[in-house]
């Protein structure tokens, strides 16, 4: 059925009461099931798988991928595979509404286990317990919920604000439980084949699945003499660089310098295909320039002029010239610069964010507990005014025990979490986009004046802002689709808090896991935290600034400086020319900085999976052909089969390493 909604004229004159009594009276789906057993077992175990997905992805990416869309497809085929076969009946609309916010809930809380924890660890060099990580994180989770439950009633059932992505999720929802499910199977055997074809190619090129099945099931090295497992080499690349060894072939330099020095491969990752279908030619554009830019033209510039030298490190280890060591030494800094100016610049290229905020100001308000039809409905404001306090008194305590950080700091920084959540949401509402990458720098910046000696005090506490801001305004995007269909708030509330505890669970493991596996002593190093597999953008870019407020700008090489004045310039430019042309410039300043981050064979691999449904897109316009369901309609599930088929499998790649 069509979704009902106000008109603009009635969201602009009615006041809060007459919309609750229309929600109630034409929306509202009274006792239909909702959190159920099943559907809270079944968001709980797709939030643990989806959320895993998701930190593999960010550690290798920088991107923060959704897993809502991605859950309600699986779970609308999951029942209804089970409904025809008569194991268990259909799902109704709002349980796989509620399975779908507990395992985005689950995605969400993974940003600062990618961000401020990995940056803090890479600086300090201390490692964090894995329990003093799993609290820290849904505590502030936890606090991100309880904002987000009062900004609802203003934001949802007042304003009416779009919340473009949890919309569609609330489109989708009800088209597949409104029409005969077709479209809802075709989608759900295309995110399938994929996943499966993603998960068998990434089985060929992982060495530890291919030693399990070679050694331990074929026993291949006792009746072959095999002493190494095959395995097809991730990086195409590496095929010619043996053949040119053995036949003393030419070996690619720019500027005398070894391609693989500057960290310039080709690898087939079906992964950032995936990633890269997903965010667009634009952006993956932007993002392959500044990483040519950086290690195909700056990099070996720099390495001529004497800039970046191989160093020793304190362990008296030599340290090579490489793609990290190019990226610290250089290349960080103007990519920080221009990530940062970008955002800023973008943020206040949107007045209507903050505008928008006083708009509704002056209104008359009419409701109290008497006349209040949703008391009994919402969740009650005040679990939200006693438990703000409570969470941010046990989150400053949790910054002083686990991390250092004085109270009083985590204090100062508290007023800035209310601040930032109704900005972060105010955006979300309005553009699908949450500006906390830009907007946690201030809190990093002003904890940074304070005390510049101890890193933890403006990485924990702006951490800790940025994922209330980030969890609240994201679950107020997943609130929409529920409000849409009439579901219980409260209901939602008991769901995300569910999606929480499964998120932690599934991802704090599996983070010791890929970052830091311990060695035959059982000991782990923040060393390994980054590699060439896991380059973890998002968290280089918090260090690099927790970096620089600690040493100054003056402790970096000159030629970084200028770098940095032009990089912020450019920003200006760009996002300047874009706002000017109304978007027509395709460039995106802080894509450019994020290329500058990541490997750039990962930034060739995104490019050429957005390149290739940009590509079948314009082929294939006419709605209705099998070109277009597949490339254009089809566009989504087939990217998050890819991703999810690479990211299991490479998880459980590292696994059998471990166990092996």
């Amino acid at each position: 059925m069509a979704l009902q909604q106000l008109s603009e004229e009635q969201v602009r004159t009615w006041t809060r009461a007459q919309k609750d009594e229309w929600w109630f009276k034409n929306i509202y789906r009274g006792d239909m099931p909702q959190l159920t057993f099943r559907s809270a077992l079944t968001g709980f175990l797709l939030g643990g798988i989806l959320a895993a997905t998701a930190l593999y992805i960010a550690a290798k990416s920088g991107v923060n991928i959704g897993v809502g869309l991605t859950s309600v497809i699986l779970a609308f085929a999951l029942f209804r595979i089970l409904s025809k076969t008569g194991i268990a009946k259909d799902f109704t609309v709002l349980e796989n509404n509620c399975a779908q916010s507990i395992a985005t809930a689950a995605g969400y809380m993974t940003m600062p286990m990618v961000a401020p924890i990995t940056a803090y660890m890479l600086v300090t060099g201390k490692i964090i317990p894995w329990w003093h990580m799993m609290i820290w994180m849904v505590v502030c989770s936890v606090l991100g919920v309880l904002v987000a439950f009062p900004l609802k009633r203003r934001f949802i059932n007042e304003d009416q604000l779009p919340f473009p992505e949890g919309r569609a999720c609330g489109v989708v929802l009800d088209t597949l439980y409104s029409g005969d499910g077709k479209e809802g199977m075709r989608q759900a055997k295309l995110l399938g084949l994929t996943t499966l074809f993603a998960g068998a190619y990434q089985f060929l090129i992982s060495d530890g699945w291919m030693r399990l099945l070679q050694f331990k099931l074929l026993q291949m090295d006792k009746w072959a003499g095999m002493k190494e497992a095959w395995h097809l080499q991730e990086r195409f690349d590496e095929y010619y660089y043996m053949a040119a060894v053995k036949f003393d072939l030419w070996v690619p330099k720019i500027l005398g310098i070894d391609f693989r020095t500057l960290g310039l491969r080709f690898t087939v990752d079906a992964a950032m295909f995936g990633v890269g279908g997903l965010m667009g030619i634009r952006v993956a554009s932007s993002l392959l320039f500044g990483s040519l830019l950086n290690f195909a033209l700056l990099g070996p510039l720099m390495i001529q002029k004497g800039d970046i030298v191989a160093r020793i490190a304190p362990s008296g280890k030599a340290v090579p010239i490489s793609r990290v060591e190019i990226l610290n030494q250089w290349g960080l800094w103007w990519a920080v610069s221009i990530m940062v100016v970008g955002s800023i610049v973008t943020l206040a290229a949107k007045p209507e964010i903050f505008t928008s905020l006083f708009k509704s100001f002056g209104k008359k308000k009419e409701i109290s507990s008497n006349n209040d039809l949703l008391k009994n409905i919402e969740l009650p404001l005040m679990i939200s005014y006693v438990g703000i306090p409570a969470f941010s008194m046990l989150g400053a305590w949790l910054n002083f025990s686990f991390f250092g950080v004085p109270m009083v700091l985590t204090f100062a920084a508290l007023p800035l979490v209310l601040l930032l959540s109704v900005i972060c949401a105010n955006s979300m509402a309005l553009t699908s986009w949450t500006p906390t990458g830009a907007l946690s720098k201030i809190t990093q910046i002003t904890m940074g004046a304070i005390d510049r000696v101890n890193p933890a005090s403006n990485m924990i506490p702006a951490g800790m802002t940025a994922e209330v801001a980030s969890n609240a305004s994201n679950l107020l995007s997943d609130i929409t689709p529920g409000y849409m269909l009439g579901a219980k708030p409260r209901q939602q509330a008991i769901g995300h808090i569910i999606g929480i505890i499964s998120g932690a669970l599934a991802c704090v493991p599996i983070y010791y896991l890929l970052f830091l596996p311990a060695d035959a002593q059982g000991v782990r190093d923040t060393a390994s935290i980054v590699s060439d597999q896991f380059s973890h953008p998002s968290a280089m870019q918090w260090k690099g600034m927790a970096e620089l407020i600690a040493k100054g700008i003056s402790s970096l090489p000159t030629s970084a400086v200028i770098a940095m004045v032009i990089a912020a310039i450019a920003a200006v430019v760009i996002e300047g020319a874009k706002i000017i042309t109304k978007g027509k410039v395709p460039l995106s300043a802080v894509a450019i900085g994020l290329g500058v981050v990541l490997p750039p064979d990962a930034c060739l691999a995104m490019w050429i999976g957005a390149a290739v449904f940009w590509w079948m897109g314009r082929k294939h316009t006419e709605k209705g052909t099998t070109g277009h369901q597949f490339w254009v309609e089809g566009c989504e599930p087939i990217c998050a089969g890819l991703i999810s088929g690479a990211a299991l499998m490479g998880i459980g790649n590292a696994i059998i390493n471990v166990l092996m």
